[in-house]
């Protein structure tokens, strides 16, 4: 059956990217677990805000932080040359957790930070 791992987190893009981004999402379905993305029905603003939700298997953690990191990398599309943003936490059987910040075109692993291991944790 294999260990699972609670996966929430979002990015945020420009709308000029969604196109992108779910074109990128599909191209990595083939797993499975691509209908943990939200997408807003109706966006509003300046910045397009993209969650994900869900419990993969962990030998799928690999491909899913590839999907991620190629998504952080997506070129600015303005004037401001803005990457993708965002934040993950991922929560293993084990009860341990990492999380994933996206920021200026990486994804940059660690531990969770204290305040949010509690995720994790069984009583």
């Amino acid at each position: 059956m294999g260990m699972y791992v609670a996966v929430r987190g979002w990015l945020e893009v420009d709308h000029k990217q969604r196109e992108q981004v779910e074109q990128t999402v599909a191209a990595y379905g083939r797993d499975g677990y691509a209908g943990g993305w939200a997408f807003p029905v109706k966006p509003f603003n300046w910045t397009l805000y993209v969650f994900y939700g869900g419990d993969i298997r962990e030998s799928a953690v690999a491909s899913f932080r590839d999907l991620v990191a190629e998504l952080a990398r997506l070129a600015p599309v303005d004037e401001d040359l803005d990457m993708p943003a965002g934040f993950f936490l991922l929560s293993y059987e084990r009860q341990q957790s990492t999380s994933w910040t996206i920021r200026d075109g990486q994804l940059i692993e660690t531990l969770a930070p204290a305040e949010l291991r509690w995720f994790a944790e069984r009583p």
